[in-house]
């Protein structure tokens, strides 16, 4: 075939495919007529006899079935039988609702028999195996862009950025807290998983509510106070160890053990509101004095001091406890022991003015000697009664 043109030799050779397998030696002129013109056709094809199989494409499962294909349906018109595409895409570029994004080759997932059939495996034949809800999802999914182009990637958030609510709050491995069995329902177990175990309120608080941050970025602190700052009514006077008052189980229980101050509960101070005493929450603002609270009570105008405890106890108010004969210096006896206190007591203690233990400094003004007698009302008179001379007594002048 020297000297003929390139195209020409290679239809030759294509034609010359089909008798080279013939199983039986036969003239050329048994199949092709000659002499009858550049024009004729001298090799007719008879449609309904032709074996395809002696080409190179042999028909099977649809293709073989000539109520699904007929000859028409490949070989178009003006067409040479031999410039038929044999490849699929060729044939089936109409049928590709993937719309090229997973390349031309169609039969790694289809098969001659049905088009709607897939014989592709993705756990046999990719690096990536399907699980959960990834089985029943559609291939466009996920492959939104071309499969070779743009090879998806593996990890979580490639697909499911958009998905995210956190808000990359918690990085990139969703699979720490999901699965893909159901993206809604998370495995993560924060007691076990972290070394912050949730306790009362935090099981059933909102993730968002502690990690405001990104993970990655910012460490989620493990402290009340970091979390309960905004919540401190007590405005930092107490530091900032919550926990000695307050109880994950509700930030309103306070179990607070006020024995364990400077100041123990005794008496009807165990059974009083705490508001009635701390006014304001920062607490350590609270005087520990009795006068700083009863200042109010006093009815005594400050005449006894501003030691309420020498007198008074925390079991009740009302009750006198103040033993004069042994606390204080000056032992009461006769009438004394029947008058009231302000009788001696007149004025406030803020002025300094103690009560006189010398009986002319309570009694001057009872002093009908006028001071002939002396200071020393006691030579003469006695505590029981003032208008009682001692007998044997002696008047020694001024």
């Amino acid at each position: 075939m020297r000297g003929l043109p390139q195209g020409y030799q290679e239809g030759l050779r294509r034609q010359a495919e089909i008798p080279g397998r013939l199983t039986t030696q036969r003239e050329c002129r048994a199949c092709h007529t000659d002499h009858k013109g550049r024009k004729e056709n001298i090799a007719p094809i008879n449609e309904s006899t032709f074996d395809h199989s002696r080409t190179n494409f042999s028909l099977t499962g649809a293709h073989a079935d000539p109520r699904k294909a007929d000859c028409k349906a490949c070989h178009k018109p003006k067409i040479k039988y031999r410039d038929t595409p044999s490849d699929c895409y060729r044939c089936h570029q109409k049928d590709d609702r993937h719309k090229t994004n997973f390349g031309e080759k169609c039969a790694p997932c289809h098969t001659e028999n049905k088009w709607g059939e897939i014989i592709f495996d993705h756990d046999r034949d990719t690096k990536y195996r399907l699980s959960g809800k990834h089985r029943t999802a559609k291939c466009e999914s996920c492959h939104a862009g071309h499969v070779y182009k743009d090879p998806l990637k593996t990890d979580c958030v490639s697909c499911h950025k958009k998905d995210d609510r956190h808000k990359g709050v918690f990085g990139p491995q969703c699979r720490t807290c999901h699965d893909e069995h159901n993206w809604k329902t998370s495995p993560f177990n924060h007691d076990k998983d972290t070394t912050y175990p949730l306790l009362g309120k935090h099981k059933t608080a909102k993730c968002e509510s502690c990690h405001t941050a990104p993970v990655s970025k910012e460490k989620t602190p493990t402290t009340c106070y970091a979390c309960h700052k905004k919540d401190d009514k007590h405005q930092g006077q107490q530091g900032t160890q919550c926990d000695t008052c307050h109880r994950e189980t509700s930030w309103k229980e306070v179990s607070f053990n006020h024995d364990m101050s400077r100041f123990p509960l005794r008496g009807r101070h165990n059974l009083i509101e705490c508001a009635t005493c701390h006014k304001t929450l920062r607490f350590k603002d609270t005087p520990s004095d009795c006068n700083g609270c009863h200042e109010k009570d006093d009815i005594h105008k400050q005449r006894f001091s501003s030691q309420c405890e020498t007198c008074h106890t925390a079991r009740a108010w009302k009750v006198w406890d103040f033993d004069h004969n042994r606390r204080t210096s000056f032992p009461l006896d006769g009438a004394h022991q029947k008058l009231d206190c302000y009788e001696c007591h007149s004025a406030p203690m803020p002025k300094k003015v103690v009560a006189p233990k010398t009986c002319i400094g309570c009694h001057r003004k009872d002093d009908r000697h006028e001071g002939g007698f002396g200071p020393r009302c006691e030579h003469c008179h006695s505590a029981t009664l003032w208008k009682e001379v001692k007998p044997g007594s002696f008047i020694r002048k001024k």
